[in-house]
């Protein structure tokens, strides 16, 4: 069976979802005739954008998030203040966040730094005004529990405003705009993944 594979720069404010009991924008409002039986691995949440997944390929989300090997994700975040050396060497090391009503973990060391300017050419809802401190910052882990980047920001004292996630590991964002579509052979795919055992 031939099976399909797909990098996506999801629009903000987009569902990563082809169905929803709300109404919402969804990835079916893309302007792409996707084959039958395509799905996105893991999610972005409906505020964050860029790299999303696709592929009809069932075993890929188990290859991806349940293997041994962890992978890099690589997110640049705009904030609304201005970044101390002791909040980057926080978000670096590890920060607790809630994860329940009384639960809270501890996030895995990370790969944390400043970029200025960022990679993201693209056009947003929203752009930062000069006269407003901001700061855009790269964060590179290998876990993903539920909204953990702005978590993590939250428990260092800085807001997210935007967040886009370029890479997971060499597979990037490249120049997609907003909405656009970049498919991949099977072989493209799972080496930019590292995944050799599928």
């Amino acid at each position: 069976m031939q099976y399909h594979y797909y990098i996506l720069n999801k629009p903000c404010n987009m569902v990563s979802q082809f169905k929803s009991s709300h109404v919402v924008p969804l990835l079916g409002n893309v302007n792409f005739s996707f084959p039958e039986g395509i799905h996105a691995i893991g999610r972005l949440d409906q505020h964050s954008e860029g790299l999303l997944l696709l592929t009809t390929n069932k075993k890929v989300t188990r290859l991806l998030f349940q293997g041994t090997k962890p992978h890099f994700r690589e997110y640049h975040v705009l904030v609304n203040s201005a970044v101390s050396n002791m909040q980057l060497e926080q978000l670096s090391n590890g920060v607790p966040i809630r994860t329940g009503n009384d639960t809270f973990y501890t996030t895995l060391p990370a790969k944390v730094c400043l970029v200025n300017p960022p990679v993201i050419q693209f056009n947003s809802d929203y752009i930062p005004s000069d006269r407003v401190p901001h700061n855009w910052i790269s964060i590179s882990l290998t876990e993903g529990k539920f909204h953990q980047v702005r978590k993590m920001l939250t428990a260092v004292g800085l807001k997210c405003k935007r967040l886009v996630r370029l890479r997971i590991e060499n597979l990037h964002l490249g120049n997609l705009m907003p909405g656009g579509i970049q498919e991949l052979s099977e072989q493209e795919f799972f080496d930019g993944l590292n995944i050799s055992d599928y």
